[in-house]
């Protein structure tokens, strides 16, 4: 840290405690002090200064980790509720999840203790493709392939057209660049459809391949650094 500071989201981020976004939530509602004193978004942090989180001493040294990894059913993403991602994965050190799957869906999901990273993988603006498979309860046709490309009247808004190939009868692959809450599962509502089983199969290019379900990938040096380029984030 130099002798300008640094801001405090990017502080905490930095040192694995939350997003800058969650930084700012968590700001605004008082939970974070610098030197016993609470502060507000765009505060900075100066060499010396003691912040805290919750009562917590954050320390912002944190070597980068970014885990890929298979979630299962019936784990949830969200940090707040009990049995979460974080605690069925035990990792030894602060992580949080890049987005989330819902607790019925399965498959690929980043986690990391670097903000700017869970930021760009998240931002609608960088058009980041996820690829899903998908099972539904009936028997798909034209229709249903054509207007979910198309885009889908869903949440107050209408859904970014996106790629689907019909696997059989039931199943589908679908690839999007947006992440709308419960998205999939809406859209096919919409169609009256209802999803059997949803996977993330693709994040990027990074693929499920023979990663099992429960396990992860925890990301070597030069793996981190590739996937900073990927993002455009700077080394």
């Amino acid at each position: 840290m130099d002798n300008k500071g640094i801001r405090i989201n990017k502080y905490l981020s930095e040192a694995g405690a939350c997003s800058r976004r969650e930084a700012d939530r968590l700001i605004d509602a008082g939970k974070v002090m610098i030197n016993d004193v609470p502060v507000t978004c765009g505060a900075r942090v100066y060499p010396g200064d003691v912040v805290y989180l919750n009562g917590r001493h954050i320390v912002s040294d944190t070597e980068p980790v970014v885990l890929l990894y298979n979630k299962p059913r019936g784990v949830v993403c969200s940090t707040a509720e009990k049995d979460n991602i974080i605690d069925y994965i035990g990792y030894h050190s602060r992580i949080y999840p890049v987005g989330r799957l819902d607790k019925d869906s399965t498959g690929l999901i980043f986690l990391t203790n670097q903000g700017d990273i869970h930021d760009a993988v998240l931002r609608a603006s960088n058009m980041h493709e996820k690829e899903y498979l998908v099972r539904v309860n009936r028997p798909i046709n034209d229709d249903f392939i054509h207007g979910m490309q198309i885009g889908v009247p869903i949440l107050n808004t209408v859904t970014m057209p996106c790629r689907i190939k019909r696997i059989n009868d039931y199943e589908f692959t679908i690839v999007l660049m947006q992440g709308l809450n419960r998205q999939i599962r809406r859209m096919c509502a919409y169609f009256d459809y209802r999803v059997r089983t949803l996977k993330r199969i693709r994040i990027m290019d990074y693929n499920i391949d023979t990663l099992k379900e429960g396990q992860y990938h925890e990301f070597g040096k030069e793996e981190i650094i590739e996937l900073r380029r990927k993002l455009s984030l700077p080394l």
